[in-house]
């Protein structure tokens, strides 16, 4: 039997629930965490924090919060600080107050009874026990909206003042709200907005170079040595970069074209791999558009497609993609276009989402158009393009 071989080598490394032992481009954030919440190794009993962390989809806003949560329980255990980070996705608990603490309250106690209590109950038990175990618990709040949505001002209010009704006791419970706009904090009452919006950060979008930085982090965490062309890398930061900058997205990318790669027996992850996994979460080629190009056009990305078939790059230059078009048009007996033609052809097809463009910086020569194809896999538009191209040759 034929050995198993695989371009991974931590595929869990590129998991949603993994923790990276670094962040990139999230140190200033993850120093500001701990700052907020440096009292707890000081002082811990004296003061309670409420922090909000925003941003879009894929900015790592959990997996900040998480990093943090690791580290500063690490620093509080060494001080003899018995203190918990907890994380609940309120989504996963249908913004539920009462699940939200049944599940805070169960971590000290997992065999803690669930019925019989009201939410403002098991607040007080959740007290009491920490109170009894001397413990601190960070909690964070991630989906935020959700409990927002589902039972307004009321729980939110009870969780920021609550040690307003613990007068001269401990603070033992902290709050960061993680959500991805702001906006829904105006939803709240204003006495209860005052006791949230004191501390913010703000994650703003990745940029490609940034999203190239964090690929290459996992890549090196979770792919063997020299699996993982630069192309391929460039590839899926380009495509995470088109979707609002989302790391979360591009890493799942990698992990899913890794996948391709295994399958075929691959001893690298290919760009070819990359397109066919974003067409498998998001399919992008409809049969209409392609069938809607003149001939020309048909022609010139049929020369496209066929180098990025032979050459298993990202990227090519447009003139590669003229010289593959003049021996399209010798191959169908047509006369080629112009350049300042195809240079038209080209504004169209990017137009339609089949191809994309990007200008780059080319030494001596000056701005180069570079063309990829993030989403589209080649085997299947050089099959559909055939199919077309025959059809108008009869």
């Amino acid at each position: 039997m034929p050995q198993y071989l695989s371009v991974f080598k931590d595929e869990t490394k590129l998991d949603i629930t993994y923790i990276p032992g670094r962040l990139p481009h999230r140190d200033r954030e993850l120093r500001l965490l701990m700052e907020f919440f440096s009292f707890i190794l000081q002082f811990p009993a004296k003061m309670a924090q409420r922090v909000i962390i925003f941003g879009d989809v894929g900015t790592g806003k959990t997996v900040l919060s998480q990093r943090f949560g690791v580290d500063i329980t690490h620093e509080a255990n060494k001080l003899g600080i018995n203190l918990r980070y907890v994380h609940v996705n309120c989504r996963e608990y249908r913004g539920s107050l009462f699940l939200i603490l049944y599940h805070i309250v169960s971590v000290f106690h997992p065999t803690f009874p669930r019925r019989g209590y009201s939410a403002e109950e098991l607040l007080r038990i959740l007290l009491q026990i920490l109170d009894e175990e001397n413990a601190y618990v960070i909690l964070a709040l991630d989906e935020f909206e959700s409990l927002v949505e589902r039972e307004s001002s009321e729980a939110v209010y009870k969780l920021t003042r609550l040690q307003e009704i613990r007068q001269d006791k401990p603070q033992r419970l902290s709050l960061i709200c993680i959500l991805r706009d702001l906006k829904t904090i105006e939803k709240l009452d204003s006495s209860t907005r005052s006791t949230l919006q004191s501390n913010i950060i703000s994650l703003v979008k990745y940029s490609k170079q940034q999203l190239i930085d964090i690929l290459n982090d996992r890549v090196s965490l979770a792919f063997k040595p020299l699996t993982v062309p630069e192309d391929t890398i460039s590839l899926t930061a380009e495509i995470a970069f088109s979707e609002g900058g989302n790391a979360r997205f591009g890493i799942e990318l990698l992990w899913r074209a890794g996948k391709y790669a295994d399958a075929e027996d691959l001893d690298v992850v290919t760009p070819e791999c990359v397109r066919r996994a974003v067409s498998s979460i998001i399919p992008t080629m409809r049969k209409s558009d392609l069938a809607s190009l003149s001939f020309h056009e048909k022609l010139f990305l049929l020369g496209i497609a066929r180098i990025f078939k032979e050459g298993q790059k990202a990227y090519i230059s447009l003139t590669d993609a003229e010289q593959a078009y003049a021996v399209v048009c010798e191959e169908f007996n047509m006369k080629p276009h112009s350049h300042t033609q195809l240079w038209k052809y080209l504004q169209t097809l990017s137009g339609v989402g089949i191809v994309e463009t990007e200008v780059s910086a080319a030494g001596n020569r000056g701005r180069l158009t570079l063309i990829y194809l993030s989403r589209i896999p080649i085997h299947e538009l050089e099959k559909e393009l055939s199919v077309l191209l025959e059809k108008e040759e009869v």
